[in-house]
């Protein structure tokens, strides 16, 4: 498929690159985790959040609010699911990556999305980006089957366990996690409580 970079006016709809926030200890931090065979998660990293540039990072970034920076790493070549938001997420990329993105407003009534109206985009390495609420994404993609490393940075409490069972109706069918709608693709190995409403190919790059 092809790929776009962040730098083009076709991301302008997804969200916006950022300048002027210091990473190189976030770098360098980023450096010290673990690239596993398939793709790790981590939330919240309490020793990423207690650097000075993260702390300025996140006050500026996230207007005062409690936002928590994590990481996700791996090897992943396919979309296998789309997510979004009540907030924007922010990535700071710690290696070259792929992104594979979509639009909210093109989920259909019932709950699913036809994964033609997906787009990917290069993020290199060092870039910091806002994507948007309104943008679908899930775990990025390496370059030519190479691991990747991406910190991501949310409202704290994103992305962690429910603590009551999400109803079977609606939108409420897609809530994954806290702050987290989920929709998968029936090839994308979820877990068994996941909506799987991705229609078309599970789309690699």
């Amino acid at each position: 498929m092809k790929i776009q970079n962040v730098m083009d006016a076709s991301f302008a709809k997804y969200g916006r690159v950022l300048t002027g926030y210091p990473t190189a200890e976030l770098l360098a931090a980023m450096e010290k985790t673990e690239v596993p065979a398939d793709v790790i998660y981590v939330p919240s990293v309490k020793e990423i959040e207690e650097l000075p540039e993260v702390g300025e990072l996140t006050a500026r970034f996230g207007g005062g609010l409690d936002w928590q920076i994590g990481y996700c790493n791996g090897h992943n070549q396919k979309l296998n699911a789309l997510e979004y938001h009540r907030s924007s997420e922010l990535n700071v990329a710690a290696t070259d990556l792929i992104l594979l993105i979509g639009m909210e407003k093109d989920i259909e009534a019932d709950a699913t999305y036809d994964t033609a109206n997906v787009e990917a985009f290069l993020v290199p390495k060092g870039t910091v980006i806002e994507v948007y609420a309104t943008t679908l994404h899930y775990a990025p993609c390496g370059i030519d089957g190479e691991g990747f490393r991406c910190v991501v940075g949310l409202p704290r409490g994103t992305n962690t366990d429910l603590e009551t069972v999400p109803k079977t109706e609606g939108e409420d069918r897609l809530l994954f996690a806290k702050n987290k709608w989920l929709i998968g693709h029936p090839e994308g190995g979820l877990p068994k409580q996941a909506w799987i409403g991705l229609k078309g190919e599970n789309l690699a790059v």
